[in-house]
């Protein structure tokens, strides 16, 4: 049986300085997982604008499937202000409201979840920021998939009682260095980054966390045990939606059931190999990770 994956969340436009690029967390994870052969659907929406278009098109021309991407006749597509004065640490201005902001609950999307091949559903914590998604998210994570979280924490866009219940919600949770010592400040002091994992794990009931690190590689806890990789030296142009390829990259390689060190060894390949890129989905030869 294949391992159907569904990606809920944001799709939107990063405006950097000088250029657009197409992005959103849960848009750059679908795109990626696309590029290395998995079947993948976007729940998603975008305005009825040339925007919205241009993200359309660009993701079918990948072959990825559009068909729950939802067009909202009155809110434009998503847009990110980046500022990239620090290319190892990019700033946002998330614009609210945005079309994904008011996913809609429909039929097609109980179908999709229902079925049999559907095993996973990745979503974020941004895209639950409205009440309208966050309504279409809860009804998504009734359904006995594997649940994905990638904390993507951006003041003023959570609160902590949201975001401690959908830590309950998942069974594999992604999220950087930054994000776990808030989250462990929450209950205890942050001393040890293995562990914070473990704490939060049990705490949660959460058996998969990987934390990436930046330049320092990544962390996993996995299997009650604890592994690290040293990061990969690289020449950065931008962070953009490495931390998205490095969820794609690992999930991919949970689903090929590799040993977990192999999964983070790859995961923190692509990462590093989109930030030798702009933007979150540039075009590249998945033999590219390997090598």
């Amino acid at each position: 049986m294949s391992n159907a994956i569904v990606c809920f969340g944001e799709m939107l436009w990063d405006i950097l300085p000088a250029k657009e690029l197409p992005g959103g967390a849960v848009m750059n994870v679908a795109y990626h997982l696309q590029r290395l052969g998995e079947t993948v659907s976007l729940v998603s929406r975008v305005g009825k604008d040339a925007r919205g278009q241009g993200l359309l098109n660009m993701l079918q021309g990948y072959g990825l499937d559009t068909r729950y991407i939802q067009q909202d006749e009155k809110q434009e597509t998503g847009k990110v202000y980046a500022d990239m004065s620090n290319p190892h640490e990019v700033h946002y201005d998330i614009v609210y409201p945005a079309a994904w902001d008011f996913i809609q609950w429909e039929p097609s999307l109980a179908a999709l979840l229902h079925r049999p091949d559907t095993r996973y559903l990745v979503f974020g914590s941004l895209c639950s920021r409205d009440v309208v998604s966050r309504h279409t998210l809860e009804q998504a994570l009734k359904e006995a998939v594997v649940k994905v979280l990638d904390i993507n924490l951006r003041e003023p866009h959570y609160t902590r009682a949201h975001v401690e219940w959908l830590l309950a919600q998942c069974h594999i949770l992604k999220l950087n260095i930054t994000e776990l010592e808030l989250i462990s400040s929450w209950y205890h002091p942050y001393e040890d980054k293995e562990q914070a994992v473990r704490l939060l794990s049990a705490r949660f009931n959460i058996h998969t966390i990987v934390v990436t690190m930046g330049a320092d590689g990544a962390l996993l806890w996995m299997d009650n045990t604890a592994y690290v990789e040293p990061g990969i030296p690289v020449k950065v142009v931008d962070t953009i939606g490495s931390g998205d390829a490095f969820l794609a990259g690992f999930l991919h390689s949970v689903i090929r059931k590799r040993p977990a060190r192999e999964c983070l060894v790859f995961a923190n390949a692509l990462g590093a190999l989109v930030a030798s890129f702009a933007g979150g989905c540039p075009d590249y030869d998945p033999d590219t990770i390997l090598r």
